[in-house]
């Protein structure tokens, strides 16, 4: 019988080539994949058919014990489960021993989000503090937050891929989906400045058409941009865990703010389901309670 291992390696490929997930997807399906295989003993890690559910929930209680988030241990058991499933498939084991396993519970969690006045705070910080690239970084920030992009669809991003003419650009999301964005004035101002004055110099080295380059003239990772970001909020005097994320956050609680239709939302920012995109009027109902509570005579 095949060792884990090498089933791992087989499961890995299948998502890759007959699934087509992303390959950040399949990188988290690794990652969780191995803890599992790591909590074994050798053992079960020869001879798959000896796993039950114990096993399974042992792995999980492990990873709470090391200190990752319920949601975290959620995500694990999915992969687990998942991974399972192809064993079966592959008539490995007779079933899966983590089909009964419940899903740890967790509270509906509202995102952090910046107000208009902060995220202007945190643009104008590129002008007042800037970095060896000012421009680049003034449009990724102008452009994450006009756009909402994901952090992942930001670092792809190339030159072509943005239409100045017709106010959009083309994203490539998750699950390969493609969709298109609108983009603002300014994020288009901040984009073209960054590309007549900064890129060229960059781009001298290697011939790419990504759209945002490191100083080798590579196409930036995502935690340069998470960095970055780090960097202006604390030059911003802006406090708390802020990431590309609460960007994302930020711009979807604004337009809904503003009026905008939830579905025209939930197109923006490339949900598949709209259920995903109604965490944004939580918010904005969580605003109304403190609002009354606030302002009501007997609040």
């Amino acid at each position: 019988m095949r060792p884990l291992c090498s089933l791992l390696d087989a499961f890995l490929a299948y998502l890759e080539i007959e699934r087509g997930l992303s390959p950040n997807t399949i990188d988290a399906y690794r990652q969780d994949g191995t803890n599992f295989l790591e909590s074994l003993s050798d053992g079960l890690v020869n001879n798959p058919s000896l796993l039950v559910e114990k096993d399974v929930f042992n792995f999980l209680v492990s990873e709470r014990q090391r200190g990752r988030s319920v949601s975290s241990v959620r995500r694990s058991l999915s992969a687990v489960r998942t991974f399972l499933r192809f064993l079966v498939r592959e008539r490995v084991v007779d079933t899966n021993p983590a089909q009964n396993l419940e899903s740890p519970r967790t509270w509906k969690h509202l995102p952090d989000i910046l107000e208009v006045e902060e995220v202007n705070r945190l643009l104008n910080a590129v002008e007042e503090h800037p970095s060896r690239f000012p421009r680049r970084d003034r449009a990724i920030l102008e452009l994450a937050y006009a756009t909402g992009l994901r952090v992942s669809e930001l670092c792809h991003l190339t030159v072509p891929s943005i239409r100045k003419d017709l106010g959009i650009l083309h994203c490539l999301g998750k699950g390969s989906r493609e969709r298109v964005v609108p983009i603002n004035r300014s994020s288009i101002e901040a984009v073209t400045a960054y590309e007549e004055t900064e890129r060229p110099r960059l781009a001298r080295l290697r011939k790419t058409d990504v759209l945002f380059l490191s100083r080798g003239g590579r196409p930036l990772g995502r935690e340069v941009v998470r960095a970055l970001l780090r960097r202006y909020c604390r030059a911003a005097g802006l406090s708390g865990t802020i990431s590309p994320h609460t960007l994302r956050h930020s711009m979807a609680t604004h337009l809904l703010r503003g009026g905008a239709d939830l579905r025209v939302v939930q197109e923006i920012l490339g949900h598949v389901n709209v259920a995903t995109t109604e965490i944004y009027t939580h918010i904005e109902r969580s605003e109304l309670k403190a609002a009354h509570k606030k302002f009501h005579p007997r609040g």
